[in-house]
């Protein structure tokens, strides 16, 4: 991985994933993954024998995926620039397996607790309490605490790579991944469907449609369309 900052590299490295959902992403609706980052707190290489473990909580969103074209970049919301650099690393290695589809993630940090106990034991009481309430989109990352939202990226890299291959099988079964004479695939004419819709409504900005139109190529063949919306008032 043409990683330059080594710190990004030795997180990475550290980073297991101690229990990972029972099930894929969402392929046509929003996905809500609970998780519980755990690391050694980064004072522990100074004080000896020491047994707390920071407990991070939090929610990673992730839309509902779409097709997309090979320079159609993936977004990002709540992480540090590290991890959107690792991010970017991952998308020059794999190419166009992962921009297949398009994920939008949004991380919402919740809870940080320092627990006196070393590090197993709070995941043996972690697991079993995700296991008392059924949870089967939480997640157990065991991570680096400086950098502990690499190691978030590093699992929702593999949440995504384990999800992509039933994402697009589903997309298939209901002809999404079929593409017209233009060259776009159904899927993205929903979607740009859709947001006419919630432009109309005031539930999203032109902007946002405008972008989606230009991204594929075709804010020419809409332009009546979307100037349309203004003459209406809204």
């Amino acid at each position: 991985m043409g990683i330059e900052d080594e710190r990004i590299r030795d997180a990475v490295k550290h980073t297991e994933i101690l229990r990972a959902p029972k099930q894929s992403l969402y392929t046509f609706g929003t996905t809500n993954i609970y998780y519980y980052l755990v690391t050694k707190p980064a004072y522990s290489e100074l004080i000896k024998n020491i047994t707390e473990t920071v407990v991070r909580e939090g929610r990673v969103t992730a839309e509902r995926p779409r097709i997309v074209t090979p320079y159609y970049l993936s977004r990002l919301e709540g992480f540090s620039s590290e991890a959107s650099k690792y991010f970017e690393a991952l998308m020059k290695e794999h190419g166009s397996n992962i921009r297949g589809l398009f994920y939008t993630y949004k991380n919402e940090p919740k809870e940080l607790t320092i627990v006196s106990e070393n590090l197993l034991s709070v995941v043996d009481k972690l697991n079993a309490e995700i296991d008392k309430r059924g949870d089967p989109l939480a997640a157990i990352i065991k991570g680096e605490d400086e950098l502990w939202d690499v190691s978030l990226m590093k699992f929702i890299s593999e949440v995504t790579n384990s999800s992509l291959q039933e994402n697009l099988r589903q997309m298939g079964s209901r002809g999404l991944l079929n593409i017209d004479a233009a060259g776009i695939p159904l899927d993205a004419r929903v979607r740009i469907d859709e947001l006419f819709e919630k432009v109309m409504k005031g539930e999203s900005e032109p902007g946002e449609l405008q972008e989606e139109l230009e991204r594929w190529g075709l804010f020419e063949e809409y332009e009546d369309r979307f100037f349309s919306i203004f003459r209406k008032g809204r």
